[in-house]
């Protein structure tokens, strides 16, 4: 690698870590989600529903940060493929960025049924 590519892959690994540490974050508040989901179902407080609902958007907006991220990681890998870059790479570059563009739609689309879902009927899990 050159002098700049590696400073570039050393700069995203270092925000890969990050986010890591963001993901240890959305788990924790995923355990008290259930935890109130769960004290909602048993005694019916509102309370407890509110809060899960506002745990649920707030992890879904982090989420939704999280997965532009890399989408925007991978869109800038895949406008930098050069002719000279081989079929495989090519074609794994291209399939990467789809999967990153599906993931960030997902998330949106788990962010609005956590903001319109009012009676809690769809189990919502990040992946």
């Amino acid at each position: 690698m050159m002098n700049s590519d590696l400073k570039k892959k050393l700069n995203q690994l270092n925000t890969e870590d990050l986010i890591w540490i963001i993901y240890l974050g959305i788990i924790a508040l995923s355990f008290y989600s259930n935890h109130l989901e769960r004290d909602y179902f048993l005694k019916h407080d509102l309370k407890d529903k509110t809060h899960y609902q506002q745990n649920m958007i707030l992890i879904f907006s982090i989420l939704i940060l999280v997965y532009l991220y890399f989408l925007k990681d991978s869109f800038e890998d895949f406008k930098n493929l050069s002719s000279q870059d081989s079929v495989k790479k090519k074609k794994l570059v291209t399939l990467s960025f789809i999967a990153s563009l599906f993931i960030a739609i997902s998330g949106f689309i788990f962010l609005y049924i956590a903001l319109v879902d009012d009676e809690l009927q769809i189990e919502l899990a990040f992946n």
